[in-house]
């Protein structure tokens, strides 16, 4: 049966899990959420993952949310990119989901997709601020090693680059950190992979700034 990935193209956190598929070469197919327009918060999508957030997998009769748990169950059940040392792919996977993804979702979300008055006065650039720290952390790591946590590809990597693909500017810039960039590089040469606008579906050319259009 084809695994269902509840996502949409503006979300890093789903691509994540759909990169994660792709690359293990799962059967899964999207399913589009209409986060901008509130399905999400819908009393829909809520009876599907109550905590109204992107990515939620259906495989089978198994329901999981959250992006790292998705990955985890993929890498498991494919015996792919889990790495040979466990405790290692996930140090890095939670370094990502609290240091990383966790800054960058919030940062390009408030400089990309809301009007510049609706903006918390400081928060951009208060995550910004956070978000060089995490980079430092990564590109020095990348310095010495061809990949995240093991000598091949995990879902550590996959996890790491959910934002860094993107093109809206949120205070990322490849050049800035040329360890990253090479690590960039050698994931999208991977097989099968796809950037996020053509793994997902969405229209991201809707999503600017009020005070753009």
């Amino acid at each position: 049966m084809t695994a269902q990935l509840w996502c949409f193209g503006e979300s890093g956190n789903a691509y994540k899990a759909a990169l994660t598929m792709e690359l293990a070469g799962y059967d899964w197919t999207p399913v589009y959420v209409d986060f901008f327009n509130g399905e999400a918060r819908g009393s829909a999508f809520r009876a599907l993952n109550p905590m109204g957030e992107v990515p939620v997998l259906r495989d089978g009769d198994l329901i999981l949310s959250q992006s790292g748990v998705i990955q985890l169950h993929i890498a498991e059940r494919t015996g792919r990119f889990l790495g040979s040392d466990r405790n290692e792919t996930l140090r890095w996977l939670m370094f990502d989901n609290h240091k990383l993804s966790g800054q960058a979702g919030p940062a390009r979300f408030l400089l990309n997709f809301l009007p510049a008055d609706k903006r918390p006065t400081g928060a951009a650039e208060y995550l910004q601020g956070r978000l060089k720290a995490a980079y430092k952390v990564l590109d020095d790591h990348l310095s010495t090693r061809d990949w995240v946590a093991d000598s091949t590809p995990t879902i550590a990597d996959f996890a790491c680059c959910g934002y860094l693909f993107y093109p809206e500017p949120f205070g990322f810039d490849r050049k800035d950190w040329p360890h990253i960039d090479r690590w960039l590089d050698a994931i999208s040469a991977l097989p099968g992979w796809k950037h996020p606008y053509d793994l997902m579906p969405g229209n991201p050319s809707d999503r600017a700034p009020k005070e753009d259009q």
